[in-house]
């Protein structure tokens, strides 16, 4: 009988320990994949911003500084909340951030990621262009995301929502959709152009050109 029961204290204690021991390699697990996304977010992949020539300055004078509309949702960041686990996140991947808001009196946790690159691209184009941001999802939700992007720079501060949204034609250049690829290079691929864009006097003489191709940066 005292055998039987220093066997199950044994078997007790040795579940107790790889319960711990699962739960700190976890916690580790996900530290280490958040560490991970952090050094992919800011790596020093740059794109080269060299000083203007006089005929370039000169041109730039000479046209409108433009306006830059930027999606948010799958384009910027992609973010899913409680409940909804979405299969393009692989289970286990930690969000860059999330945000506690409450919705028809519920609150509700999103967990957003960012997409690669995206604090150095928001940090180039906003010095080519005045940055506008919309999603058709919920103000109270946009502009919590749009905050955090922000990081009070002062670069987001123009914002459209859902309740703005109407369907209509535009100049758009088509970017795919983002949800949890790490390796991912789209928004650094469109500086090139968005950097060339900015000396045109019609940006719409360059993006037709290319708008029935439907390429996907």
């Amino acid at each position: 009988m005292v055998d039987m029961l220093k066997t199950r204290q044994c078997l007790l204690g040795v579940r107790t320990f790889l319960g711990v021991t699962s739960r700190i390699w976890s916690f580790f697990l996900y530290i280490l994949r958040k560490h991970i996304r952090t050094i992919i977010q800011y790596q020093t992949v740059r794109y080269d911003i060299l000083p203007l020539s006089p005929i370039s300055r000169n041109r730039l004078n000479t046209v409108k500084r433009k306006i830059l509309v930027l999606d948010l949702d799958e384009t910027l960041i992609h973010s899913h909340h409680d409940g909804v686990l979405r299969p393009t996140v692989r289970p286990g991947t930690p969000p860059d951030f999330i945000l506690k808001v409450v919705i028809d009196k519920h609150p509700v946790r999103f967990f957003v990621h960012k997409r690669p690159h995206v604090d150095f691209f928001l940090e180039v184009v906003s010095q080519w262009y005045e940055l506008v941001v919309f999603t058709a999802s919920m103000e109270i939700y946009g502009c919590a995301v749009a905050d955090k992007l922000d990081n009070n720079k002062g670069i987001l501060k123009r914002r459209y929502y859902r309740q703005h949204c109407t369907l209509d034609s535009d100049n758009a250049i088509p970017i795919k959709s983002w949800f949890s690829d790490p390796s991912d290079t789209a928004l650094l691929n469109l500086l090139p152009m968005l950097d060339a864009l900015r000396f045109t006097a019609d940006v719409r003489s360059v993006l037709s050109r290319n708008l029935h191709q439907h390429r996907l940066w």
